[in-house]
């Protein structure tokens, strides 16, 4: 006959006290370790991942499981939002600091998935740690500490698992941060080519550039034979351009530091004026002019297929390319049937020009001026010296 006041239960009916914390009795529960560890390995994978395909790998790489790809669409969006609601100093800013900041952003969003995923991971094993972490807050402690190499001494990893974690981890940070650093240098070498042609384009086709502007500049300076050479040098602008801005998007939000450009708006003129020369200009060679045609449509196909559009583009009538042949002949060009050529300019510039007015809007970058202003040779206003006209050379 058992004793009064003992049973299962202890004296009195009352269970034993445990001496471990609450919390961590509630948390050594094999299902919850296991579900932190997976988490946390799922996390690293995707990081690991989405580092490869973002930094390392030169070729586009579509997915749903793109951690890149929402945040700087995402954040992309929001700076839309309050750029357009603010007045126009505060937008450009904005704007101009985006695509930098959204390479660094993305060094810290990757840096901190890593350290929320090894925390996790060290979690589901902290028995292997001394002292043991009572709570998830001082594994991520000890992620951050370890992924960032700073090893303060407060928890030290003593099974064989966390040791090679730990060394895991601490690679990991520096490789990311490395990988990131070499990041940020090819993305700055391949604006800075990108934007010297840019820039170069500005004192023939003014700023915003214009097709017949550039025609024009090339005809009053009587160096028209020197529309192929230039057509030459676009054609390879447009394959260096065509193959980073695919391989690394990120390029596209890099806005030209220049008053009235943009490398969409830079693209478009070249397009035009080399269109113009195939469809409706007579007397002049067309083979460079059809090459950088068809390259140049490429880059606008292939970048707008990877989704950098928005909104309608406008539609080309026949009273502007009436004006613009206007313009030409004035210009002492000489010109083809304007029926028999407006239809043949119409179809030439549809395989590029939505397209480059549907990414300048999704950029909000100065998109390409049609009719410009005319023999417009130099700069935009906020470069020209007060009291000289910037419509003749100075030389002449």
């Amino acid at each position: 006959m058992p004793r009064p006041g003992a049973g299962p239960n202890g004296p009195d009916g009352i269970l034993p006290r445990d001496p471990r914390p609450i919390g961590a009795w509630a948390c050594h529960h094999p299902g919850v370790e296991l579900l932190a560890a997976g988490l946390g390995l799922t996390l690293i994978a995707l990081v690991a991942w989405d580092l490869f395909q973002t930094v390392v790998v030169p070729r586009p790489s579509p997915g749903h499981l793109r951690i890149a790809r929402y945040v700087v669409r995402g954040s992309w969006r929001a700076a839309k939002w309050v750029g357009r609601r603010g007045p126009e100093r505060v937008r450009d800013t904005l704007f101009g600091l985006f695509g930098p900041g959204a390479a660094i952003l993305l060094l810290a969003v990757w840096l901190a998935l890593l350290i929320v995923g090894f925390g996790l991971v060290f979690y589901a094993l902290r028995d292997q740690l001394s002292p043991v972490p009572q709570n998830l807050g001082a594994t991520v402690y000890f992620a951050a500490t370890s992924l960032l190499t700073i090893g303060y001494g407060d928890f030290v990893p003593t099974g064989a698992v966390t040791r090679l974690l730990a060394i895991i981890s601490a690679t990991g940070g520096l490789g990311a941060v490395a990988l990131v650093v070499t990041f940020l240098f090819s993305l700055y070498g391949s604006y800075q080519r990108r934007e010297l042609a840019v820039v170069t384009l500005q004192a023939a086709a003014g700023g915003p550039p214009s097709a017949v502007a550039l025609l024009e500049t090339y005809a009053q300076l009587d160096i028209v034979e020197r529309l192929e050479h230039l057509f030459g040098e676009w054609q390879v602008w447009s394959a260096e351009v065509l193959d980073s801005h695919v391989a690394y998007p990120l390029l596209g939000y890099f806005r030209s530091s220049h008053d009235n450009l943009s490398w969409i708006s830079a693209l478009g003129t070249i397009l035009d004026a080399a269109s113009l020369v195939v469809t409706t200009i007579d007397g002049l060679p067309r083979g460079e002019a059809e090459l950088v045609r068809r390259v140049g449509s490429h880059l606008a196909e292939d970048l707008s297929n990877l989704g950098f559009t928005e909104g309608k583009a406008g539609w080309l009538g026949r009273d502007e390319f009436n004006a613009v042949c206007d313009r030409l002949e004035r210009a002492g060009y000489r010109l083809a049937d304007r029926s028999e050529a407006w239809g043949r300019f119409e179809a030439a510039r549809l395989a590029y020009a939505p397209r480059l007015e549907a990414m300048a809007t999704y950029w909000d970058v100065t998109a390409t001026s049609w009719l410009g202003a005319e023999v417009d040779l130099a700069r935009s206003a906020i470069h020209r010296e007060p009291g000289r006209r910037e419509e003749e050379p100075i030389y002449l």
